[in-house]
């Protein structure tokens, strides 16, 4: 038989001596011990330690190479990476920079990036995942800007569209403009308060710059901007900004916007504004708030019926561009100054800071939140408007000085002077 004769006449020099034999010589030393061969013929064979061909045949073929486990200036710390990991939205380097701040490490970023590789699917997955919450009838309205271009009198014009949608009935608001300025905000939100005929308690907004100054992404800590402050005290609503890069949780709104653009402006021509917007007008009563809802089932028309008495009421009150709110000091003459002209104050507010908003004809003053005058706007220059209420006590008007202790409540009630600055955009 030929099998006494040698099947490894010239074996690869990587084959001899103990060293890790080849995948190819390992198989050769199987099919020749299931042949008979013993492992003492086979080690002679293949110039090697009897010891080493027991143990591939033991093994039934190769051996995975088990070498001793690395150390690592990173072991012991997975717990404090991973949550640095995530907080960090996966930014690698930010964590080299941490690592040697506070444990002392100085490493390369690719072994950073190399040890954290395990959890960017994760975080990849955490990013795109969304939890669907249905919202109480009135709680909440989601508004958002979305850009496009239509067709107006043979030209095709960029516009912004303002879209609001209320979280429970999914009824919707369109405004479109030529621009997406502070003012357009604020104008599309009044503009949903009027359709809808009420206030949500909550306005959930992006972080658009009009409207959010800063959100820091891991504290969730939101610095709106002052405007917006007095906007929503004026109608009294709450403003809750989205997480930042998750706009997704507004999606109420987001399905909203791109549902405007595909259904109402898409492939559509139109010879004037008007006309544009009488068609966004149109196509909100016949067609948004009358189709089934393909999350509730039902068409927004009919479920706003159940939402509209939740919402708080408008109360005639005027647009918010035709309010003025200002801080004003009390002079020595018991007024304060507006428009060159002077409205008179209690004589006891001598000195102190008062809240002047002016509102649908009538200068109203407050002091520490309590209205302590009212007064009908005057239209002329360097008037002086009196109310001789406001001198009694005064020695020469009505009786002598009131001797009795002043009793002022503190500056600190009042709202910061900056904030009054910011409404109406500048010192004064």
């Amino acid at each position: 038989m030929s099998i006494e004769n040698s099947m490894n006449p010239a074996l690869p020099r990587g084959m001899r001596g103990d060293a890790m034999l080849e995948p190819d010589a390992v198989m050769s030393m199987v099919r020749l011990h299931k042949s008979g061969w013993g492992a003492k013929r086979i080690a002679k064979e293949f110039k090697c330690a009897r010891n080493t061909v027991r143990r591939y045949l033991r093994e039934g073929g190769t051996i995975a190479y088990k070498g001793r486990p690395r150390a690592s200036a990173l072991d012991g710390l997975d717990e404090w990476l991973r949550e640095r990991f995530f907080r960090h939205e996966g930014n690698a380097d930010v964590i080299r920079q941490e690592l040697e701040s506070e444990h002392g490490i100085a490493i390369s970023l690719r072994q950073v990036e190399r040890r954290v590789r395990e959890w960017r699917r994760e975080l990849k997955a955490q990013k795109r995942a969304t939890v669907r919450y249905e919202t109480a009838p009135g709680h909440q309205m989601q508004i958002d800007f979305g850009d496009t271009r239509v067709w107006i009198g043979g030209e095709r014009v960029r516009i912004h569209v303002f879209v609001a949608t209320l979280g429970y009935s999914r009824r919707l608001h369109i405004r479109a403009s030529q621009r997406q300025r502070q003012t357009d905000w604020f104008e599309g939100m009044e503009g949903a308060f009027l359709r809808f005929g009420g206030v949500p308690a909550e306005v959930l907004i992006d972080n658009a710059k009009a409207l959010v100054e800063h959100h820091d992404a891991v504290t969730r800590e939101v610095r709106f901007n002052a405007r917006l402050h007095a906007f929503a005290r004026y109608w009294g609503f709450r403003p809750r900004a989205c997480a930042p890069y998750r706009a997704r949780t507004k999606g109420k709104d987001e399905r909203g916007v791109g549902y405007v653009k595909k259904n109402a402006i898409a492939g559509r021509r139109f010879e004037t504004w008007a006309a544009f917007e009488a068609h966004l007008d149109r196509w909100t009563r016949e067609v948004a708030d009358q189709r089934e809802h393909g999350t509730t089932g039902v068409a927004p028309a009919e479920r706003f019926a159940a939402e509209a008495g939740a919402l708080r009421p408008l109360s005639g009150r005027a647009a918010f561009g035709q309010l003025r709110d200002l801080v004003r000091k009390v002079q020595a003459d018991c007024a304060i100054d507006l428009d060159t002209n002077s409205y008179s104050v209690p004589w006891r507010l001598i000195g102190e800071s008062a809240q002047v908003v002016v509102l649908a004809g009538r200068v109203i003053i407050r002091h520490a939140g309590q209205v302590v005058a009212d007064h009908a706007l005057n239209r002329g220059r360097r008037q002086r408007i009196v109310d001789r209420s406001h001198f009694v006590g005064i020695a020469g008007v009505e009786g002598p000085v009131r001797l009795a202790p002043i009793e002022i409540a503190p500056a600190a009630l009042l709202r910061p002077l900056a904030e009054y600055e910011a409404v109406v955009g500048g010192g004064w």
